[in-house]
């Protein structure tokens, strides 16, 4: 009994002795404790696909029992699982980033308006302002996305409920036309992928919301949300290899980071009224104007996250107006 608990001892002793000769554990506990934070930060954004996941979930079953629901409402059967959808994604914006908007009067009560916003990595801003509004105003804001997002599974019930559309010129037109609010971002997938914390306009020479505006004769709002680079952001290394893989499939491939809890802010500027003098390039450069203007007004650049974090307990702009 006793040399076979030496032999085991002395077993013991000589694997102890390899993993020390040749694992380092203190290097490989150094190395995860490095690489935990960067794990996270990529994972973080996930969290946005399961609140799509959790939207796509709470449609579908307020679609199965909507028979039952149906005689609790006069109007549109949708209605309910909006608000409780609104109500979800307002409660996630006050918890996480503290969403505020200011501006909101700029928003018509009950006419129609084309609103154009600059596009972030993830436009987490656009899911927020669309649910606090719909709160607040009661008005539901129709939403231009990508086509790539309607092939996804869960999306097409989302898009319905949501009122979500690809965006024709004809279509968008025709939203407006009855009497509707309908948010566009120009700069799209592109901005979202190439743009960076110095927050450029990116829309290149896409004129399609101005031909909308123009057909429809409404006025653009132009909104602005602070801090929304710094919330999540695209990888910066490898732009080049990235824009000619994106413009050889025009998919969103460029990796996003973040999630981060820092203040996000929407700055809802003031109308643009319809000129019919203008042609479309004149609007297309008269709004980007005006978005870069709230860009000046409300956001320090390069953006920071460490400052944007901050402003979730001090207001820098209130405190420099101040002085």
């Amino acid at each position: 009994m006793l040399e076979r608990l030496e032999l085991i001892k002395n077993a013991t002793l000589y694997v102890e002795g390899i993993i020390v000769q040749y694992i380092d554990l203190d290097f490989y506990l150094w190395l995860w404790w490095l690489l935990t934070p960067l794990v996270i930060t990529f994972l973080l954004p996930m969290t946005i696909g399961v609140l799509f996941y959790m939207t796509s979930l709470i449609l579908y079953i307020y679609k199965l029992h909507r028979q039952r629901l149906r005689a609790a409402y006069e109007r549109d059967f949708w209605d309910g699982a909006r608000y409780t959808v609104a109500a979800i994604w307002d409660a996630h914006g006050w918890l996480w980033h503290g969403y505020e908007i200011e501006g909101l009067e700029n928003l018509p009560e009950d006419s129609p308006a084309l609103i154009v916003y600059y596009h972030g990595a993830i436009p987490i801003d656009i899911y927020y302002f669309v649910a606090k509004t719909l709160i607040l105003k009661n008005r539901l804001i129709h939403t231009v996305a990508d086509n790539f997002l309607f092939s996804l599974p869960g999306w097409p019930i989302i898009a319905e409920a949501l009122k979500v559309i690809p965006g024709t010129v004809q279509t968008c037109s025709a939203i407006l036309r009855d009497n509707n609010m309908l948010a566009i971002a120009p700069g799209g997938v592109y901005e979202a992928q190439f743009g960076d914390s110095f927050y450029h306009v990116m829309w290149r020479k896409r004129l399609g919301f101005a031909k909308v505006a123009h057909e429809a004769k409404v006025p653009i709002i132009p909104i602005f949300t602070q801090n929304l680079r710094e919330a999540f952001r695209s990888v910066s290394w490898g732009k080049k290899y990235w824009l000619k893989l994106y413009l050889w499939c025009k998919l969103p491939i460029v990796p996003v980071y973040g999630g981060f809890p820092v203040k996000l802010k929407t700055f809802v500027g003031k109308p643009i009224p319809y000129d019919q003098s203008l042609s479309p390039e004149e609007i297309r450069d008269k709004v980007a104007s005006s978005i870069e203007d709230l860009v000046k007004r409300h956001q320090q650049v390069p953006g920071s996250i460490l400052r944007a974090l901050i402003q979730r307990f001090w207001n820098f702009e209130c405190a420099e107006k101040s002085k």
